[in-house]
Order: C-alpha cells, then sequence, then structure tokens
C-alpha cells in the first residue's frame, strides 16, 4: 500500500474505533496481530488480537457514551504510520479520560499486524482506578 493509502486506513481506523464499531476495528486487525500499551498499569502489557477484543469488552462499557480518539499528527514511511492522538470519554465512575498518545501502527495486506501504544500511564491509573 501507498503511504497516503496507510494515512487513509490509520484515518478510518480511529473513526470506527470512535464511531464505537468494535466488530469492525478488530476485522482491520490481521489475525496475528498485536497491541503493546506501555508501562506497567492494570492495562498494560501485550495483547493478540482475541485478548485485545476481550480489554475493549471489559473497558468500553466504563464510557458508556463511547470512547473517542482523535489522531493530531500522522507520519508515515513504509508499512508504518507515526500518530500522535488524543482521547475523551466519560467514564460511569464519574471520571472524565482524557489522554494523550503516540501509536506506532504496522500494516501488512491491508491490516495492522502491531499497534504500540504509548500514553499518560499515571492518567490511566487515575482515572480507571476503584
Amino acid at each position: 500500500m501507498s503511504i497516503e493509502a496507510n494515512k487513509a486506513l490509520v484515518t478510518r481506523f480511529w473513526q470506527t474505533f470512535s464511531d464505537g464499531k468494535y466488530a469492525e476495528v478488530l476485522d482491520m486487525l490481521n489475525d496475528d496481530a498485536t497491541w503493546w500499551v506501555a508501562g506497567s498499569t492494570s492495562l498494560s502489557g501485550t495483547y493478540t488480537k482475541s485478548e485485545f477484543a476481550k480489554l475493549l469488552g471489559q473497558v468500553t462499557p466504563m464510557a458508556p457514551k463511547g470512547l473517542r480518539v482523535t489522531p493530531k499528527l500522522l507520519t508515515a514511511e513504509g508499512d508504518r504510520v507515526s500518530v500522535e492522538a488524543a482521547s475523551y470519554a466519560e467514564f460511569n465512575n464519574g471520571r472524565t479520560y482524557q489522554n494523550i498518545y503516540h501509536f506506532m501502527m504496522v500494516i501488512r495486506d491491508g491490516k495492522f499486524s502491531a499497534i504500540r501504544e504509548y500514553l499518560d500511564t499515571e492518567h490511566v491509573t487515575a482515572t480507571f482506578a476503584p
């Protein structure tokens, strides 16, 4: 795929995610895809596609109005797209989740094969904590 096509795929991925269409999001991942989350929070670690699906099933109900991730800057080279993004969600625990991210998204055969997520881990702990 071209660099522009890769960037368009990333933009479509985050729009689909923000629209709450998680089955479509999962369809955009290769079967052997991995999703890695930085840090040592309860959400940190490396997830397979099926493990990531479970994580989505646990996290998204916490934001009944949805979790929006908005790409701000995209830089692409070869099969990789680097994304600076921001999120917004109102959690059912009364907290607002507004994180900042860097995602490194690797594309193979028109789908994502690896996503590495760097974020404010202190904000994750403060927002997700009971």
